[in-house]
């Protein structure tokens, strides 16, 4: 079972990832949806539908799509939208900012701290969730923090916060 705070943060996004998802749900609802449901009805009137690839497919698709839409229209029912740039203390890392530190190789890191559903890991976004944002969190510049990694405890130290 999770822990009640982070079901609470897994609902924050981004107001721009809420757009992204509003987008997709209305590209699923108005677009994608009514395209499969014409196939689906062109190859049900085809006959034999338990050798009908074009029934099959679409019936399995129409199902995955309309599992997406159920997903995303409870996401954005429940999200929390926050908007990092109305952050009132910019010099503390919350939800939102762009943090930049230090491992003990000395190897330097840049990552954007977003909502679960809203993460590009390869573009140096993780989740608030996750156990690198949690160290992060509330953290000031010069402060150090431990991580616990697969490959055992990691000091960081903060560089530099930004927010959009």
């Amino acid at each position: 079972m999770a822990e009640a705070g982070t079901v609470a943060l897994s609902r924050y996004l981004s107001p721009d990832g809420a757009a992204r998802m509003r987008a997709e749900l209305t590209d699923l609802r108005l677009v994608e949806r009514p395209k499969i449901v014409e196939i689906v009805s062109w190859a049900a009137g085809n006959g034999d539908r338990s050798e009908n690839g074009d029934y099959i497919y679409g019936k399995r698709r129409l199902r995955e799509i309309d599992r997406r839409i159920r997903f995303l229209s409870k996401r954005l029912d429940q999200a929390v939208i926050v908007d990092p740039a109305a952050q009132s203390l910019r010099d503390r890392v919350f939800f939102g900012a762009t943090v930049a530190y230090v491992d003990e190789d000395d190897a330097e890191h840049r990552v954007t701290i977003l909502g679960c559903d809203e993460v590009d890991t390869a573009s140096g976004q993780i989740s608030l969730v996750s156990p690198l944002a949690r160290a992060l969190l509330r953290t000031r510049v010069g402060d150090e923090v431990t991580v616990n990694t697969p490959g055992g405890a990691r000091v960081l130290e903060i560089l530099s916060i930004g927010y959009p």
